[in-house]
């Protein structure tokens, strides 16, 4: 493919780095990333795969916007309230970059459809914010060998982990089982500082063009945690465990199993 002059103009920051060049932009122009959630962490990852020209992007979410969504989901507006999210998102990152073709999937993932909604695609973004979700997605991706970026945000403090199927750890080998329910609040019980998931959203971003192009360390066997009150970030090994359910040497966990999984409004 050829650039044409606006692309050459556009992606020019890009294209002026070393690590990136035209090759590297050509590459993020055909890559296909799903975003799994149009909220809080959903909004920021879509806003700069958008800007950076990623080819299709699909956005999955049932939920509709919400007057308290506002503080944080930064591609949604007062006007647009009680629109589906995936609407919202892809009218925003459509005006953005017409280059990207932006899928908006407004369904209720469950065990049935979400290996035929992630097939398709390179990489996975998990933006959700509710375990059954988390476990859901992690398994689907380990099974179909996609990477996937992993992310959590709560009251002020964020995390982020890349998912390498066949290569290192997967969510089961942070948290081999799902936590009782009530056990950890969500953002809607216990609050979240607004610019929180920009901090980790953007992050999330990162971990997709260093995968796309290849370059540099993706967060692989490891769990980055960023403390906003106190302006750290501290990173914690995860080795792959050999008796995950999913992703170890003898599985027990061959296909999926049937979560409640719904889209919380982070």
């Amino acid at each position: 493919m050829e650039f044409t002059e606006d692309q050459l103009q556009r992606y020019s920051r890009h294209i002026i780095l070393p690590e990136v060049g035209g090759k590297g932009q050509k590459k993020i122009l055909r890559a296909k990333v799903l975003i799994i959630g149009a909220g809080g962490l959903g909004c920021p990852v879509g806003y700069y795969l958008t800007a950076a020209g990623v080819g299709t992007l699909g956005i999955i979410d049932n939920d509709t916007v919400e007057l308290s969504n506002l503080q944080r989901q930064i591609a949604h507006n007062t006007q647009r309230i009680g629109v589906p999210k995936v609407e919202s998102a892809k009218a925003t990152f459509e005006a953005l970059n017409p280059d990207v073709k932006v899928i908006g999937i407004r369904e209720r993932m469950t065990k049935d459809n979400i290996m035929d909604f992630m097939r398709d695609y390179d990489i996975v973004v998990d933006g959700s914010d509710n375990f059954p979700t988390r476990y859901l997605v992690n398994d689907a991706c380990v099974l179909l060998k996609k990477p996937l970026v992993s992310g959590a945000i709560l009251k002020f403090e964020g995390q982020v982990t890349t998912i390498m199927p066949g290569e290192g750890h997967c969510y089961r080998c942070l948290f081999e089982e799902m936590p009782p329910a009530g056990l950890v609040p969500s953002c809607q019980e216990a609050g979240v500082i607004g610019a929180i998931p920009g901090v980790v959203g953007s992050l999330q971003a990162i971990e997709v063009f260093k995968l796309i192009l290849g370059k540099g360390d993706v967060l692989k066997n490891t769990l980055l945690i960023y403390d906003a009150l106190k302006t750290t970030f501290r990173r914690v090994r995860v080795p792959k465990n050999p008796d995950c359910p999913v992703c170890g040497e003898h599985p027990t966990i061959t296909e999926l199993q049937d979560y409640d999984a719904d889209y919380c409004r982070i």
